[in-house]
């Protein structure tokens, strides 16, 4: 989203006009879609509630939105016409928390929210409630809301999301949030562990509770009748979105595992950017370079920098494998790139000057892997040179991605071996939850 609104007020987003990329309008925004929580942090905003032409009430989540500017949404233009059905760990900003009565922290002054403001996290396209516009005093009457009526007293003010208390989830039937809390920093294979172990009705809550990044995480450490099941409870536009967030191997590994209807339908509400992604991994043999590699390696053009490699290595968000090296090749820089032209390793980059040109450092010595070549030569060619990754170049030169040793030992070990390690795995005592499981 673009950086002209970081901020905005959801008062000034109520009714607000949709439009797709092509100037077309969609709808109207009736409210925001977020996600409290019990540790009060501030809370995501998953998406806006937009009421269409025939009066019917959609989600559109935030990851579809482009920008708001100029008193307008812009969406990606991809949009799922089903009804909006509010889950229970959701909560509407406008509908809900408006007129709220809080407490201030440092006080402990009742105060009355007036209005939240959202803002987009750096760098992401995530974004929460920061800033919440309060009025001290007593809590406005019917005749204070009147235009002309009783003249509304006391100080009004703006404070951060965590100044105030009285927004978070109650325990009660809050069973998935409580668990969230207590498991919040868990890695992800931990919460995978967690989720293996619960019944099928908990792990569909808490699935519903995470948010798509983090689910993401969990899913590419789960069984494979664990991803299914689990994918196949979401709503297909929030199933597409997680499919989007995980990484593009497993993505299409968990695809391949479901039925041809439901794969097509599950790629045509991804983005087309992504979707092609997935298709093009779909195509190739699953124990092959091809079928195994990531579509997301870095890529860098032969006029980069050092410098530059170094900022796109520390992304927090890259594997360290994927980190571990960049690959320098001819336009375009995004897979399946121009002609592939070497490998700079991450201590070659640790070794010279940040002004120092990616091109005159590249290890071309090495063949990059063909996309057929099976899992046992991948297996030898990063034993053999002490690789942890690798590229996949096609016949005309261009790289495809890049196999990484994580996604081969996946595949080494035996087919059931998330799952053994699930059930050898020691799962810390569950919270009580309100259906008593």
């Amino acid at each position: 989203m673009g950086a002209a609104a970081p901020r905005v007020f959801v008062s000034h987003l109520a009714g607000v006009a949709v439009f797709d990329p092509n100037g077309d309008p969609v709808g109207r925004v009736r409210d925001l879609v977020a996600m409290l929580g019990l540790s009060g942090r501030p809370p995501r905003v998953l998406g806006l509630v937009v009421e269409v032409v025939s009066r019917r009430r959609i989600f559109l989540p935030m990851t579809r939105v482009t920008g708001v500017e100029s008193g307008q949404v812009i969406t990606t233009g991809v949009v799922n016409m089903r009804r909006f059905e509010q889950r229970p760990t959701e909560t509407l900003v406008l509908g809900e928390l408006l007129d709220r009565r809080v407490t201030l922290v440092e006080t402990g002054e009742e105060v009355t929210v007036l209005d939240v403001a959202v803002a987009q996290l750096p760098a992401r396209r995530d974004w929460e409630i920061d800033k919440v516009f309060v009025r001290r005093g007593k809590a406005p009457t019917l005749r204070d809301r009147w235009p002309g009526g009783g003249r509304r007293t006391g100080e009004a003010l703006t404070v951060e999301w965590s100044a105030v208390t009285g927004f978070s989830l109650e325990e009660p039937g809050q069973g998935a949030e409580s668990l969230l809390a207590t498991f919040e920093q868990l890695r992800p294979a931990d919460l995978a562990s967690v989720l293996h172990h619960l019944t099928a009705k908990r792990r569909a809550e808490v699935a519903a509770a995470l948010d798509d990044d983090r689910l993401a995480d969990v899913l590419e450490e789960l069984p494979d009748d664990d991803k299914v099941e689990i994918l196949g409870k979401l709503q297909e536009e929030r199933a597409a979105d997680v499919l989007e967030a995980m990484d593009p191997d497993d993505a299409a590994d968990l695809l391949s595992e479901l039925p041809e209807e439901d794969k097509e339908r599950l790629l045509t509400l991804m983005r087309p950017r992504d979707a092609a992604d997935m298709r093009r991994l779909l195509s190739y043999e699953e124990r092959t370079a091809g079928g195994l590699m990531t579509t997301e390696p870095i890529v860098l053009l032969p006029d980069a920098t050092v410098a530059d490699a170094l900022a796109r290595v520390r992304n927090p968000d890259l594997s360290p494998a994927l980190a571990a090296q960049v690959y320098v090749c001819r336009a375009p820089d995004e897979t399946p790139t121009g002609k592939y032209l070497g490998t700079v390793h991450f201590q070659r980059l640790l070794r010279d000057p940040p002004f120092t040109l990616v091109s005159a450092l590249v290890d071309s010595d090495l063949n990059p892997l063909p996309p057929d070549t099976g899992l046992p030569e991948v297996t030898s060619y990063l034993a053999a040179y002490n690789m942890v990754a690798a590229p996949v170049v096609d016949a005309s030169g261009a790289l495809l991605g890049a196999v990484t040793v994580d996604d081969v030992l996946d595949h080494l070990l035996p087919d059931d071996w998330r799952e053994r390690e699930l059930h050898g795995a020691r799962v810390p005592d569950l919270p009580e939850v309100a259906d008593g499981r």
